[in-house]
């Protein structure tokens, strides 16, 4: 039979290992880490009504509307797209995807490596010698997603 500090020390260590991202959570499958990320959502009422006027009015303008509802993302870009707000899917992308007009808004997400320079500085030492530090920060996303969502200008 277990002791209270054990089965103290076995709840910290399921909350550890459940509160650890989920590239390093061994115990999630592909398909919970999906579901958990990305929920099926309902738009509600009035969310279906502009739905449905928007495809209506899709068909009326039709061929004028392939110019506003199809896009394009690059090889290296991916978007992110929102319906009334809230995140729809995953990430989209390389090639063509359809939009509506006004119910869905998207952000374009480039995966390339930036480099920012940071200018020289002299940096002065415990031991007062001077010395002079010139650095480059590289900087890459890797899941367009959460940098859209969790960073204000990604």
């Amino acid at each position: 039979m277990a002791t209270r500090e054990e089965n103290r020390n076995h709840e910290f260590l399921e909350l550890s290992i459940h509160s650890l991202p989920t590239t390093h959570n061994p115990r999630l499958s592909a398909s919970k880490i999906n579901r958990c990320a990305h929920q099926d959502y309902d738009i509600g009422l009035c969310g279906y009504i502009l739905l449905v006027l928007s495809y209506a009015i899709i068909l009326l303008t039709f061929p004028f509307s392939l110019t506003v509802c199809l896009k394009v993302v690059q090889e290296y870009e991916r978007a992110v797209m929102f319906r009334l707000g809230r995140i729809l899917g995953g990430a989209k992308g390389p090639g063509l995807f359809i939009i509506v007009p006004c119910v869905d808004a998207y952000t374009k997400v480039d995966l390339r490596t930036v480099t920012f320079d940071v200018p020289p500085q002299e940096i002065l030492t415990k031991d007062s010698v001077t010395v002079a530090v010139d650095a480059v920060v590289y900087f890459r996303v890797f899941d367009p997603v959460i940098s859209i969502t969790n960073v204000e200008d990604a």
